[in-house]
């Protein structure tokens, strides 16, 4: 039964090279990067589904994980196969059309692993007949992609210091591109190339500068060894000027910078890297010396549109901060910046897109109540963008934090952050949202309100909906154009993943991780 199993694997999946990747949105009927498309979108051309029709939605499968761990994973589909990961590092292929499993890798895991918040997994990569997963105790693995066999397995970094990987990978023409977490254990960030048939690596770009390069000097002392700033959340990919465009994470200490004064470069930035060789060629960094832990981890959204009257390559970025930005794709230069979230950290931000913060903002001792609170005003849950609609779609919070600043030395292996904020406060809950933005002006067109805060990204379509779900359990579709609510399932368990869709049989399907499980949804 096994090998019928494999055997048909074989038979449906084809040979997935760079060019398929590179014309992804084209062909709707598979899912074959994290985003859907290397812009960064999270968008489908499908239509099937649409505002007329989505009430008819019904469970179609539901695969059922082995796992107690919290699901972050994003699947791939890949003419009929679906690919995802498993938490902690496991990876898994069943049939697209019914569920059944072809394959499961198991990962054998140490005892202990530091991983700041939770044992997670964001999903896989696939090139020609190999599939890539990272694992918490940082290796990069590639899988047979018809058997789940192990082709080579290679370490990145040392788990026991703190480094564990939860990014999805992503193929860049012949290479495996990954980031690396840690931020909270004083690692120092990188993002790195591996050759995708022998897993050397081709090169690496440290997020924290070292002696004699560039930036170096934005760290006192010797902090830069433990400056944090970690890759955490897959990246975008501009083919035609070979830029990959990446977010990175805090500096650590997280919430003490008094032993690394300065603005800690590329810490919380968007940095954008030649593909070929790993060189910056231009950055922006969204909180110069961050201390409240607002990383810039939030999947970088690529459009080519007017702006001011004149063609431009841009980068839509709605940051943790609160602050959406636009930047020029080709210089990193700052063009546009406004609160898409409840701030008072900041009078605003000067001319070149550097914040203004207002006074006794910083942590302190006592706890200083800020606004948006310490998970931020949007994190790690993908964005999209749709099109049609031309609107920049996102999951936001609502809340404010005590931000409290303590002592801490750095020990490997251990935390690292310089004291514990209260994240959520009793008397005041806060609220989520689904917000749709005009991208050009930042200015809100409408709101979707949740009652909790969500941990889900969204999807939108040429069905002109939009997916998401949400921490009290539900799946819903929204009309893109309005917000308003056209369906919603109950799940039985929290949402913290990013939504797809794919053609399976000819039919439009929808699918996301929900509790412990992978369900997909199709029109009756």
């Amino acid at each position: 039964m096994k090998i019928l199993a494999i055997l048909l694997a074989v038979t449906l999946h084809g040979q997935v090279t760079y060019d398929r990747l590179l014309n992804a949105p084209k062909d709707p009927t598979n899912w074959m990067t994290y985003s859907g498309g290397y812009a960064g979108w999270r968008y489908s051309g499908l239509d099937q589904i649409n505002r007329e029709n989505c009430k008819g939605l019904k469970v179609k499968w539901v695969y059922q994980m082995k796992t107690t761990h919290v699901v972050e994973t994003t699947p791939l589909v890949i003419d009929g196969v679906m690919y995802f990961t498993e938490p902690p590092s496991n990876v898994v292929a069943v049939d697209a059309e019914t569920g059944r499993e072809y394959w499961r890798y198991r990962r054998a895991m140490p005892q202990k692993v530091n991983v700041c918040c939770g044992q997670v997994n964001r999903g896989v990569a696939v090139l020609g007949d190999q599939v890539f997963a990272g694992t918490v105790d940082a290796h990069l693995v590639s899988l047979d992609a018809k058997t789940g066999a192990v082709l080579w397995d290679i370490e990145i970094a040392d788990y026991k210091t703190g480094h564990s990987i939860t990014v999805a990978p992503l193929i860049v023409k012949d290479m495996v591109i990954t980031g690396i977490a840690g931020g909270e254990y004083g690692i120092r960030g990188f993002l790195d190339a591996y050759d995708a048939k022998t897993g050397k690596r081709r090169w690496r770009f440290w997020t924290v500068p070292g002696p004699g390069e560039k930036g170096n000097d934005s760290w006192s002392g010797e902090s830069w060894k433990t400056g944090g700033a970690p890759t955490w959340v897959t990246g975008s990919f501009d083919a035609e000027q070979n830029l990959i465009i990446w977010g990175t994470g805090n500096p650590s200490p997280d919430w003490n910078g008094d032993s690394r004064r300065g603005d800690n470069l590329y810490s919380d930035s968007a940095i954008a890297l030649d593909a070929d060789t790993g060189k910056l060629k231009w950055y922006h960094q969204f909180v110069p010396h961050d201390v409240h832990d607002w990383d810039a981890v939030q999947v970088p959204v690529l459009v080519d549109d007017d702006w001011e009257g004149q063609p431009r390559k841009l980068v839509y970025w709605a940051h943790r901060s609160a602050f959406y930005f636009v930047l020029d794709r080709e210089t990193g230069r700052f063009l546009m910046g406004k609160p898409f979230a409840t701030q008072t950290w900041a009078k605003g931000l000067d001319e070149n897109g550097r914040p203004i913060p207002l006074p006794n903002t910083d942590p302190s001792p006592e706890g200083t109540y800020i606004w948006p609170g310490v998970q931020g005003a949007t994190n790690w849950y993908s964005p999209s963008y749709n099109p049609l609609t031309k609107h920049f779609y996102l999951a936001t919070w609502e809340n404010r934090s005590v931000y409290r600043k303590g002592e801490q030395e750095y020990s490997p292996g251990n935390r690292y952050i310089g004291s514990v904020p209260l994240i959520d406060l009793p008397d005041e809950p806060g609220y989520g949202a689904i917000r749709a933005l005009n991208p050009k002006t930042g200015e809100r067109i409408w709101e979707y309100k949740l009652l909790t805060k969500p941990w889900a990204g969204v999807l939108t379509t040429a069905g002109r909906l939009l997916f998401g779900g949400s921490d009290e359990g539900y799946f819903f579709a929204l009309d893109a154009e309005s917000g308003k609510e056209l369906w919603r399932q109950n799940m039985g368990g929290i949402i913290r993943a990013n939504p797809i869709s794919y053609l399976s049989k000819g039919k439009q399907v929808v699918a996301i991780a929900a509790g412990n499980a992978i369900f997909t949804f199709e029109r009756q």
